[in-house]
C-alpha cells in the first residue's frame, strides 16, 4: 500500500505549531530532520533544540482528500496564528517498502584500528574472534560511524595493541552513549568512568553496557558535579574527551587535571581550524602533545603527561 507524505520547511519556532496541525488531520507518524549540514551542538540539558531550517513531515495512509486537508491546515494555521504566514506544504506518493529492513540493510560493522569492530545487533560478527562491541546506529550519542569518534577508537585500540589499557582505569568526558568507555573496557582496561551533562546519554551508556555484558561495578556514570565532588583529585592512566572545541578549551584544566603523570590523554570534536587554540590550551597544562591526526576535516588531538 502507498503512503501519502507531507513535507514542508519551517523554522525551529514554527516546527511544534505545524506538528499539531498535521497531527489533528491524523498523521501516522511524524518526522524531524536536518535540512542542510546545520549540526546542532552542546544543547542544554534539558532541551531539544532543532535546526535552523528542519524538514518536518507528515505520513498518512488515506490517499484520498490531500487538498482538501491541505485547505484545512492553512486554514487553522491563519485562525491560529494570524499575520504569521504558513509554511508551504507540499504533498507526495511514497511506494510502500520494508522501511525497517532497508534501514538496517544500510549498516554493516565497522572496523577500528587492528582488533575492534562495531557491530550492529543484527549482524553476527564479521570476526568472532577480535573484540566486538554491539552498538546500533541511529542513536543520538555516538555510534563510531562519525570520524571524531572513529579516531578514538582506532587510538584505544592501538593502546590496546601495545598493551597500554591493561589492567588500567578510563576516565570518558561526555561518554555520550558510552562507546569510549566500553570499548576500553572491552579491549582490556579493568574499570571505567563515564561523564555527561545529560541524563540521556548517562542512561544510553548503561544500556549499551549491558549490552555488551559489562558488568555495572566496571563503568561508573557520573554527572560532571557528582565526579568534582566525589573523585576531586583521582588521576587516570587514559583520558579521553570527544566533545566541542569551546567546552574542550574551556574545560582544559580539569580535563588535564585529571590525567596521571605517564598517562595518556586524546581529545576529539575538533574541527581542523580549531585545533591550534586546543592544543594550545593543553600544552599549557603541562601535557606533551602530538601532532593532530586529521580525518575527513576533523581532529583527534592525543598526548601524555610526563612521568613524575
Amino acid at each position: 500500500m502507498p503512503w501519502l507524505q507531507l513535507k514542508a520547511h519551517v523554522a525551529p519556532e514554527q516546527a511544534e505549531q505545524l506538528e499539531e496541525l498535521l497531527l489533528d488531520e491524523d498523521a501516522t507518524a511524524i518526522g524531524l530532520q536536518d535540512a542542510e549540514d546545520d549540526p546542532v551542538f552542546e544543547p542544554e540539558r534539558g532541551t531539544t533544540p532543532l535546526w535552523q531550517d528542519t524538514v518536518l513531515t507528515g505520513l498518512y495512509d488515506d490517499l484520498e482528500g490531500v487538498e482538501a486537508m491541505l485547505e484545512r491546515i492553512h486554514a487553522a494555521w491563519a485562525e491560529q496564528f494570524p499575520g504569521e504566514p504558513c509554511p508551504e506544504v507540499e504533498y507526495e506518493l511514497l511506494a510502500d517498502r520494508d522501511w525497517e529492513r532497508e534501514w538496517m540493510d544500510g549498516f554493516e560493522p565497522l572496523q577500528m584500528g587492528e582488533r575492534l569492530w562495531i557491530v550492529p545487533s543484527w549482524h553476527e560478527p564479521p570476526a568472532p574472534e577480535a573484540v566486538n562491541l554491539i552498538l546500533d546506529p541511529g542513536l543520538a550519542f555516538g555510534t563510531g560511524t562519525h570520524p571524531t569518534t572513529a579516531l578514538c577508537l582506532a587510538w584505544l585500540d592501538a593502546l590496546a595493541v601495545n598493551g597500554e589499557l591493561a589492567d588500567t582505569t578510563v576516565l570518558d568526558v561526555g561518554c555520550g552513549s558510552g562507546i569510549l568507555a566500553i570499548a576500553a573496557l572491552k579491549l582490556g582496561a579493568s574499570n571505567a568512568v563515564g561523564t555527561d551533562i545529560d541524563p540521556q546519554a548517562l542512561q544510553a551508556s548503561r544500556d549499551n553496557a549491558e549490552r555488551n555484558a559489562v558488568a555495572e561495578a566496571d563503568l561508573a556514570l557520573f554527572y560532571p558535579e557528582q565526579l568534582a565532588a566525589r573523585l576531586p583529585d583521582q588521576r587516570y592512566p587514559v583520558v579521553t574527551a570527544n566533545i566541542l572545541a569551546g567546552p574542550l578549551v574551556e574545560l582544559a584544566t580539569t580535563i588535564a587535571g585529571h590525567v596521571a603523570p605517564g598517562g595518556r590523554i586524546a581529545l576529539s570534536g575538533i574541527l581542523a581550524n580549531q585545533a591550534n587554540e586546543v592544543l594550545d590550551a593543553y600544552l599549557a597544562c603541562g601535557l606533551v602533545m602530538d601532532e593532530p591526526e586529521i580525518r575527513e576535516g576533523w581532529v583527534r588531538l592525543t598526548g601524555m603527561r610526563p612521568a613524575a
